[in-house]
C-alpha cells in the first residue's frame, strides 16, 4: 500500500515561487506515474500535473502552463512541484497522487478520469497566495 506526504505549502503574495515536494513509501516509486492534483474551497479536484516513472512524459493543466514544473528523484521517491508566478488563484490544498499504470494524457480525457484513475493519495498541503 502505497503511502504519499507531501510538504512546502505556505503563504506567499502574488508573484512568488514555491516548492512542494512529495516523498513515497510502501510501493514500487520507481514505476508509478505520479500526479499534483488541487482543490479549492467549494471547488472541484482539478488536475494539475503528471510525470511518467522515467520523466519521458508530461503532462500540464491548462491553468500551470508556462508557470509550473513537475519533476521527480526515483533515487529519493520524490516528486517536485516547482510554482512560478503564482496568482490568488492558485490557492488550494495540493495533493501528491500516484497511479501503478500509465495514465492517458489530460487532453484526452479530463481531470476528473486522472483523479479517478489514481491510486494512492497524499492527505495534502495548504497553499494559499494574497494578492
Amino acid at each position: 500500500q502505497g503511502q504519499l506526504v507531501e510538504s512546502g505549502g505556505g503563504l506567499v503574495q502574488a508573484g512568488a515561487s514555491l516548492r512542494l515536494s512529495c516523498v513515497a513509501s510502501g510501493g514500487s516509486f520507481g514505476s508509478w506515474t505520479m500526479g499534483w492534483f488541487r482543490q479549492a474551497p467549494g471547488k472541484e479536484r482539478e488536475f494539475v500535473a503528471t510525470i511518467n516513472w522515467n520523466s519521458n512524459y508530461i503532462d500540464y493543466g491548462d491553468s500551470v502552463k508556462g508557470r509550473f514544473t513537475v519533476s521527480r528523484d526515483n533515487a529519493r521517491n520524490t516528486v517536485y512541484l516547482q510554482m512560478n508566478n503564482l496568482e490568488p488563484e492558485d490557492t488550494a490544498v495540493y495533493y501528491c497522487a500516484a497511479s501503478t499504470s500509465p495514465v492517458p494524457p489530460f487532453s484526452a480525457v479530463g481531470g476528473e478520469a486522472l483523479v479517478r484513475g489514481m491510486d494512492y493519495w497524499g492527505k495534502g498541503t495548504r497553499v494559499t497566495v494574497s494578492a
